[in-house]
């Protein structure tokens, strides 16, 4: 006789991966749970991508204000008011938070407001109540890395800085990854002095080289210090602000120090080990081709398996798992040409192979490259510039990465992503009328090798 379960599946973790594998596994008939210890709507929604994407779109418009006198328009009096955009942000996240409630709800997915933890291989504790569950799916996220150095209680963290009552005069962004790069964009633009300390010569490591000298040096041009092969030994308190000590010898004095370091999967305390639930040295829940665990009817999918830290790439594993649970239906999870976007200023998008990550695969590329001042920029006189490039194989003429930096390039990525699903070669674009006036159309008229 099979067991009685109070649940055909539950899902410990309320993030945008986890929602979507609780509401797509309801719809396909089984009863579902999900806890989560916070809001729902998880990292991205709460404490990530959303409300930094408002603050990015919030500290933009200091620069469209510069740049909007030569077109005609007279600008008097115009301040910021941090307390307003905190405002209206925090609005706008509870608001999406309740959608993702709803979403469950409206599924007859049952919702717990409670951290869970493994206890066997069937059985949970939500809260103080025990739960068992057929299958159980752990979807618990990332967090930010931390550091250990004398006077690291004085750090903000990414997630700190969404509550900050005020805005810092000046501020230091520590971090040379995409989370560090967009708040030095957004602090820079929101009229603090902004300094950014990195370990490495240039940012955004992993990125292609030439876009990641391309956006640094359009960030020193829009006004931020960034401080190179540099790292922090030490932060004083000095009465209202902070003296951090670098490894150059160099003192930088700040109203407030945000850390930016990277993720780790968030896997503490659900009770992994005596589950029997295998993880990598970083806490990365190991998993198969099927998110499946070490134990047969424990699965995770997301930040938490430690792959690829992106929420689409979280809701697809979660759409995918489904689907594999609840309606027999194999897949092959593709991690290839995977757009991705850093909403710095300006804004980075790429898709595919970096010039190194071919070179460094064996493979013989040609390199496209164009590098132009984009039409509104004409009339400002503004410097800010538009940089694009293609990684080509030269055997195949296959477009092996497409990568930009300017004005909407995540925008135009997410088109030139299809086309690299569908084997677009260098022909194919260049047999594609382009649209003008665009900066997107560079991508069909690069026609010079780079020598």
């Amino acid at each position: 006789m099979q067991k009685k379960f109070d649940f055909d599946l539950f899902v410990i973790g309320g993030g945008s991966g986890g929602v979507r594998t609780a509401r797509w596994s309801a719809n396909l008939g089984a009863k579902v749970g999900i806890c989560e210890e916070d809001r729902y709507g998880g990292t991205c929604v709460i404490r990530g991508c959303i409300p930094k994407k408002l603050m990015v779109y919030a500290s933009e418009f200091s620069h469209e204000e510069e740049g909007s006198r030569p077109y005609g328009w007279t600008t008097k009096g115009i301040s910021f008011n941090w307390s307003q955009l905190k405002k209206s942000i925090d609005q706008e996240v509870e608001r999406l938070s309740q959608i993702y409630q709803n979403l469950l709800t409206n599924k007859n997915v049952e919702v717990f407001f409670e951290r869970g933890k493994i206890l066997d291989q069937h059985t949970l504790l939500v809260g103080s109540k025990k739960i068992t569950a057929k299958n159980i799916i752990i979807s618990s996220g990332s967090k930010p890395t931390t550091i250990n150095i004398p006077g690291n209680e004085h750090i903000l963290l990414s997630q700190d800085v969404f509550n900050m009552e005020d805005l810092p005069p000046r501020i230091l962004v520590v971090g040379g990854g995409y989370i560090a790069v967009e708040f030095a964009g957004i602090f820079n633009g929101l009229g603090s002095k902004t300094t950014l300390a990195i370990r490495k010569k240039y940012v955004l490591r992993g990125f292609d080289q030439g876009l990641r000298k391309f956006l640094q040096e359009e960030m020193i041009k829009k006004g931020i210090d960034i401080k190179t092969e540099t790292t922090i030994e030490k932060i004083e308190k000095k009465e209202k602000s902070f003296l951090v000590h670098t490894n150059t010898n160099e003192v930088l004095e700040c109203d407030a120090v945000v850390y930016a370091i990277g993720r780790v999967p968030y896997t503490t305390g659900l009770g992994l080990e005596k589950a029997g639930v295998k993880v990598n040295e970083k806490g990365g829940i190991i998993v198969n081709n099927y998110f499946q665990t070490s134990i047969d009817n424990i699965y995770a999918i997301g930040d938490c398996i430690d792959k690829v830290y992106l929420t689409p790439v979280a809701t697809t594993q979660g759409t995918f798992l489904s689907e594999y649970l609840y309606n027999s239906k194999d897949f092959k999870m593709e991690y290839k040409n995977i757009p991705s976007a850093v909403f710095s200023q300006p804004p980075l998008a790429t898709v595919g192979l970096s010039e190194e990550d071919a070179l460094e695969k064996g493979l013989v590329v040609d390199i496209y490259e164009s590098s132009f001042r984009p039409l509104k920029h004409t009339l400002t006189g503004l410097s800010e510039k538009t940089f694009m490039k293609l990684v080509v194989d030269n055997k195949t003429q296959k477009i092996l990465g497409a990568h930009a930096v300017g004005k909407d390039s995540a925008e135009i990525m997410q088109g030139i992503a299809i086309a690299l699903k569908c084997g677009a070669t260098k022909q194919d674009f260049d047999g594609t009328i382009g649209i003008h006036p665009t900066s997107a159309e560079e991508f069909v008229t690069m026609r010079t090798k780079k020598g």
